[in-house]
């Protein structure tokens, strides 16, 4: 695996059924290194901490192969890198077998594999097309919320290198799953 973008978002309140909502998801790629540090990426706005930043939510990786899926459903959007709220654009990531605890170098990092991303409102406002959360749901292609394990720069081109396996742990796309059967959906 190694990114092939980094993206970040500054705060955007958008209107939502009349009423103010502030969001972080209009991310775009940047030139530069990001700095992951151990809530959040530097620079990164986060609106909603109960769901985004912190500890176990301060990076979000998603799969470049994803996009593809996407595109085939939506081809009139304006695809850019980042359009999923993701930091990082990864050529790949499998979320059927990245475990719980799974940890990477990647640049001058460490990160450890800990939670999906369940979607809500604020990504069909991205793509202007509520069926998308939905359908976000009904796949496995949630995306991949890494802890920040040791902060540092990461770059586009840096690989993603496995230093630990945790197989006996949950996978990310069961987590989406089990979220998913809470919520009775």
């Amino acid at each position: 695996m190694k990114i092939i973008s980094t993206n970040i978002g500054e705060r955007k309140e958008i209107d939502w059924k009349g009423k103010k909502v502030a969001t972080g998801i209009f991310k775009y790629p940047v030139k530069h290194p990001i700095f992951l540090d151990v809530k959040n990426v530097t620079g990164d706005a986060i609106c909603d901490l109960k769901y985004h930043g912190g500890i176990d939510q301060a990076v979000y990786a998603y799969s470049l192969k994803h996009y593809l899926y996407w595109k085939n459903l939506y081809p009139d959007v304006d695809w850019q890198f980042g359009i999923f709220g993701e930091n990082l654009t990864l050529d790949h990531i499998d979320e059927t077998t990245t475990h719980v605890g799974d940890t990477f170098i990647v640049g001058e990092t460490i990160l450890e594999a800990t939670l999906q991303r369940s979607p809500c409102m604020k990504l069909g406002i991205r793509f202007n097309d509520m069926k998308i959360v939905k359908q976000f749901w009904n796949t496995s292609f949630c995306g991949v919320y890494f802890k920040v394990l040791q902060t540092g720069n990461v770059n586009v081109g840096n690989q993603f290198t496995q230093i630990k396996s945790c197989p006996q742990n949950p996978t990310i796309a069961y987590l989406l799953q089990k979220r998913k059967n809470e919520l009775g959906m």
